[in-house]
């Protein structure tokens, strides 16, 4: 097997990528069928080998760009081709491509001469977008690589709110693109998009099924944790809790401390399973400082 780690084209919030292999090497080195409820960007599905993926979101949009980058596994040039398409129309910077932002801009803006040059683009597209009743992937796609930390966020009316980022359609971009491509491509991969307690009702599972969680983490502070409480972080517990009795092989990504804050709950729930500290180095976005954070990865095997 391959042992370079692949990454996901969507750069998501809370990506697994930097840690992936340190995770990687604490999970069954034989999965029949995988699970992960907290699906993310997916960077974790796209570094096993399993014989069936069942992969879930709570966030529709994002699972419906997996759906649709998946349709196009099977042809990658015309994606290109429609991608490179939007780029030229809405005058976006292409780092993959060629450098089309002038030297003078680069120099006034040192830092982020990106957002400054993509600013007005981004704004035409998103409004594109915003004045569509139906999302069109392709579009918040290209949104979400060019927009702030990368994100998917919408008001509450529905429209796509985020403003533009300082980043670029580079190469990294087409790698990783390339990367998930080649890895889907036949896979049997089934996509949901439901509370994690929905996802969990009614399954059953056969030897060497393997379940992977990355829920919202109880006591940061990043954006997509904000809906997320002590109820949802009890229930979760207990529905990892009925795996074990199922005899069904776990491993939960979470951290116990951040900048000052303890999640007592983990910890206390922790002691009855194996944890193992992981090594992660988090930046804070608004400071750039690095953020005060204990990461565990948590199993019964």
């Amino acid at each position: 097997m391959d042992s370079k780690i692949k990454r996901s084209p969507l750069f998501y919030v809370g990506d697994k990528y930097k840690i992936m292999r340190q995770i990687k090497n604490l999970f069954p080195k034989e999965i029949n069928n995988f699970y992960e409820p907290f699906v993310g960007g997916g960077t974790v599905f796209l570094n096993i080998e399993a014989k069936k993926y069942y992969l879930n979101d709570i966030d529709k949009n994002l699972i419906n760009i997996h759906k649709f980058l998946i349709k196009n596994s099977s042809n990658p040039n015309e994606f290109f081709r429609s991608i490179k398409k939007i780029i030229r129309k809405y005058k976006l910077s292409r780092s993959y491509e060629e450098d089309i932002i002038p030297a003078r801009l680069k120099k006034k803006w040192k830092k982020t001469y990106f957002a400054r040059f993509n600013k007005e683009g981004y704004g035409k597209l998103r409004e594109c977008v915003n004045k569509n009743k139906k999302n069109d992937h392709l579009i918040l796609y290209v949104l979400l690589i060019y927009g702030f930390n990368r994100m998917l966020r919408f008001n509450g009316g529905g429209k796509f709110n985020l403003p533009v980022g300082n980043v670029d359609f580079n190469k990294n971009v087409v790698n990783a693109l390339n990367n998930y491509f080649d890895f889907v491509h036949g896979k049997k991969i089934s996509f949901c998009s439901k509370d994690f307690r929905g996802f969990f009702s009614g399954r059953k599972y056969l030897k060497n099924d393997f379940v992977y969680l990355d829920p919202p983490y109880l006591i940061s502070a990043s954006e997509y944790n904000k809906f997320w409480d002590k109820k949802a972080e009890y229930d979760l517990l207990s529905s990892i809790d009925d795996l074990n009795k199922k005899s069904v092989k776990f491993a939960l990504s979470n951290i116990t401390h951040y900048n000052g804050n303890k999640n007592n709950l983990l910890i206390k729930w922790m002691k009855k399973y194996k944890a193992y500290k992981i090594n992660s180095n988090y930046i804070s976005y608004h400071d750039n400082k690095k953020k005060k954070i204990k990461e565990v990865l948590i199993t019964n095997s």
